[in-house]
């Protein structure tokens, strides 16, 4: 009795081990839930912002968007959680959040240690210098010894020490862990300058009570390729989330739009679009969504160009170049793996 007892609890062990390793994946979680948790952060015009009227937009905000199309069909689907630079991969590593989406740096020691892995690259940016036009500086040269309002645990801290070590030049800094609160520190005259990703800077400026008194200066000091990340362990789901981005940026290859994607998927000539929109071979269902995964994705926030037009370029107050955001047939170095 006591052996058929022990084989009984031994039983039980092995099917909870069996039962534990087919537990439910991250995407089956979501599509339970219903919603997508997206990290973002909430005062980076273009990229992720909540006006006054409680709205969000952004390339970051529509990355999300789109990956909640592609999983559950719906764009609206989206909580937006908003994180900071000292925990958004605290938030990533917990669960808070599903993605984080929030232009952050895709560097070796953060794919190596912080249990993360890195998507798709979204944005090509790089590290630059804001100042007062007051002060009468035109070059980072010049900001020996002054004073930097930084966030910590940043790409743009340890830049700034990198540059400034190598050309044998000194600088204080004043840390805050929120961005709003350095920014506001800043435009008090707390400290001299601003170091972050050139974009960032340009969008936090637009929100300055007087944009025309500040400058950024010429040098670009690193590369500060940006895109979303998801936690590590879970491949599926990298593969999802990176594939929503690539399909976007495949589809302003092939003139895929907002406005003609639904017709292109039944009337499409062309094989590689019918990958992509999902009437012909079988990408859906080897990434484990429906078909029309990418179509649902395209139809909510438009392809790669409109997203950027829309946010950053032409379209918005920003007004950014594509420069290297531009697709690789335009001397940019955006481009999807191929579809098939």
């Amino acid at each position: 009795m006591r052996l058929r007892s022990i084989a009984v609890i031994a039983y039980g062990l092995l099917s909870v081990g069996f039962s534990a390793s087919s537990y439910a994946n991250l995407k089956d979680d979501i599509i339970h839930r219903g919603t997508l948790k997206c990290g973002v952060s909430s005062d980076k015009m273009g990229f992720s912002y909540i006006n006054d009227q409680g709205k969000w937009s952004g390339m970051d905000v529509d990355y999300c968007r789109a990956v909640a199309a592609a999983v559950l069909g719906d764009p609206e689907k989206v909580e937006y959680i908003t994180t900071t630079s000292k925990n958004r991969f605290t938030s990533l590593a917990s669960g808070e959040i599903d993605i984080l989406s929030r232009s952050t740096t895709w560097t070796v020691s953060r794919d190596a240690k912080l249990g993360a892995d890195f998507t798709t690259v979204w944005f090509y940016d790089g590290q630059g210098f804001m100042t007062r036009k007051s002060l009468g500086i035109k070059s980072a040269a010049e900001l020996n010894g002054a004073t930097f309002c930084l966030s910590p645990g940043t790409t743009s801290e340890h830049n700034l020490a990198d540059y400034f070590s190598a050309r044998g030049l000194t600088y204080r800094s004043v840390v805050f862990e929120k961005t709003e609160e350095l920014y506001a520190a800043y435009q008090k005259g707390r400290c001299d300058a601003l170091t972050n990703d050139i974009t960032g800077l340009a969008a936090r400026r637009t929100l300055f009570k007087d944009p025309n008194k500040h400058v950024i200066l010429p040098e670009v000091i690193s590369k500060e390729p940006l895109g979303p990340y998801v936690k590590q362990g879970d491949d599926e789901w990298r593969d999802i989330v990176t594939m929503v981005g690539n399909a976007l940026i495949e589809a302003e290859e092939l003139n895929v739009t907002q406005q003609n994607a639904a017709k292109l998927a039944k009337s499409s000539p062309k094989s590689v679009v019918k990958r992509l929109l999902g009437t012909e071979g079988s990408l859906g269902t080897d990434l484990g969504l429906k078909q029309d995964w990418a179509l649902k994705a395209i139809q909510a926030t438009g392809n790669y160009g409109e997203i950027f037009a829309r946010h950053v370029g032409v379209n918005s107050p920003l007004k950014f170049e594509r420069g290297a955001n531009a697709l690789y047939t335009n001397g940019g170095l955006m481009y999807s793996p191929p579809f098939r």
